[in-house]
């Protein structure tokens, strides 16, 4: 009943026809049933304002001095006359105020300094503080949902990195990004323990920001508004055919993930819009894990001529097994935990088939195909008590520009391995097993590798 229960979690498809004949001769009759390929990519490493044609690596890299200037500015948009104090409460034990209003955010943003300096003009890019900026870099912002990680940490300490003194971060669960049957009542609440990281980060971070930005050293905010105070009209649904005020970004929103979620990048791109609009970044800070997010808001940024850069930083991962860091990894539990990494050991056999010289997509993804499933084989013949019920969704390879899928690659540009499974509910749990948070419920999880050029 196991083995039963795991060929009929994985999906079929046409697309990997060609892909799976050689694996299926190969292989055993339980392996004739193949996971469906779908396109995907991502522009989430282009700087649209100074190379829009041109692919750039993930690695974190000091500004160009051809870069755009940033200039921080007084917001544009006039603010409720309430002092900021309040409007706040702190996190504990550290000077972060948290904000619960847009009037008291924009307070907040609306004290920004008008004396930036271009990263162009700070010649030093290594300081003794290993800051690759000085002075005023304006207002940096990382939009999350909570359930902050190491992989959310990172991307705050990018911020500082570059020679900001004010971070906001917000903190929202967007109702908008989720489908009518998805997670979100279940989806991770940890708000103690958010404040705890960033008042631990605030420390950590607040000697090297004084070193980097003078005397008044770093500047850290959390944003945390109710559902309420983001949808002002009321909020307008989640059904495809909900009324409201929203932004779409097509095609790039509706491909991979937005084929799967049809509603959850306009959830993205609106939220994301109304938190530019409130905080006014110079820059915003992105985890390249979400690697479709990273194109959809890059696309609406320049699309819109909105006045910030978009930084994407690499995907954290854990040290031992490379699974990437998510908030709903906590849904796994130990079984679950133990078999997760395998889209990223799939991916990294596509990727290592590229290295070795293959720009075949059928040659790239059949290695990935083979890791799935030799793992699902491996689950099968487990004892119930034992294995682990997964579904691939899809392994992808696509233009790094387009998110079309691609037969070839194109050794000057690359390309964008991505994929998506879905770990089911243990089968069989035991007594006292670590199910993990709200018993173990559906995961879905996506990774990514960036094919860099050849060329």
């Amino acid at each position: 009943m196991f083995a039963r229960a795991v060929r009929q979690h994985t999906t079929c498809a046409p697309r990997a026809a060609a892909a799976a004949a050689a694996a299926a001769a190969a292989a055993s009759s339980s392996r004739v049933c193949q996971p469906r390929f779908a396109p995907t990519s991502t522009t989430a490493l282009r700087n649209f304002a100074t190379t829009p044609n041109r692919h750039q690596s993930t690695s974190p890299a000091p500004v160009s001095p051809t870069s755009r200037r940033l200039i921080p500015r007084k917001l544009l948009i006039p603010i409720i006359d309430s002092e900021t104090s309040q409007l706040a409460e702190f996190v504990t034990d550290a000077p972060i105020p948290v904000f619960r209003t847009v009037a008291g955010v924009r307070q907040w943003a609306s004290e920004t300094s008008l004396g930036a300096k271009h990263p162009a003009e700070n010649n030093n890019h290594n300081n003794k503080n290993g800051h690759d900026d000085q002075g005023d870099q304006g207002i940096a912002l990382v939009p999350t949902m909570g359930a902050l990680h190491e992989g959310h940490l990172a991307l705050i300490r990018e911020a500082v990195r570059r020679g900001h003194d004010k971070v906001a971060v917000s903190i929202y669960v967007n109702p908008a990004q989720f489908g009518a049957n998805e997670d979100l009542d279940s989806y991770p609440k940890t708000w103690a323990r958010d404040c705890e990281a960033l008042r631990a980060l605030y420390e950590e971070l607040s000697p090297q920001a004084r070193g980097a930005a003078g005397a008044a050293g770093l500047q850290m905010a959390v944003f945390a508004p109710t559902t309420g105070e983001m949808y002002p009209s009321g909020f307008p649904g989640q059904e495809v055919d909900s009324k409201g005020s929203f932004v779409t970004v097509t095609p790039v929103g509706e491909l991979l993930e937005g084929a799967a979620r049809p509603t959850f990048f306009r959830g993205v791109a609106t939220v994301c819009m109304k938190l530019f609009n409130i905080v006014q970044p110079t820059r915003v800070f992105f985890g390249q894990k979400d690697v479709q997010q990273t194109v959809v808001i890059r696309k609406m940024v320049r699309d819109f001529h909105l006045p910030m850069d978009v930084v994407v930083v690499p995907t954290v991962r854990d040290e031992g097994d490379g699974l990437a860091l998510s908030s709903r990894n906590a849904y796994l539990g130990s079984r679950r935990r133990g078999v997760a990494p395998v889209l990223y050991r799939a991916l990294s056999a596509a990727e290592a088939a590229y290295v070795d010289g293959s720009l075949d997509a059928t040659e790239i993804l059949t290695a990935a195909l083979n890791v799935v499933l030799d793992t699902m084989e491996e689950q099968k013949n487990l004892p119930a008590k034992d294995g682990v019920l997964f579904k691939l969704d899809y392994i992808s390879l696509a233009d790094p520009d387009t998110l079309e899928e691609v037969d070839l690659v194109d050794p000057s540009k690359g390309a964008i391995l991505s994929g998506a499974v879905k770990m089911h509910p243990v089968y069989d749990p035991q007594e006292n097993e670590d199910l993990g948070d709200h018993d173990g419920p559906t995961v879905r999880l996506i990774d990514n590798i960036i094919l860099p050029p050849k060329a």
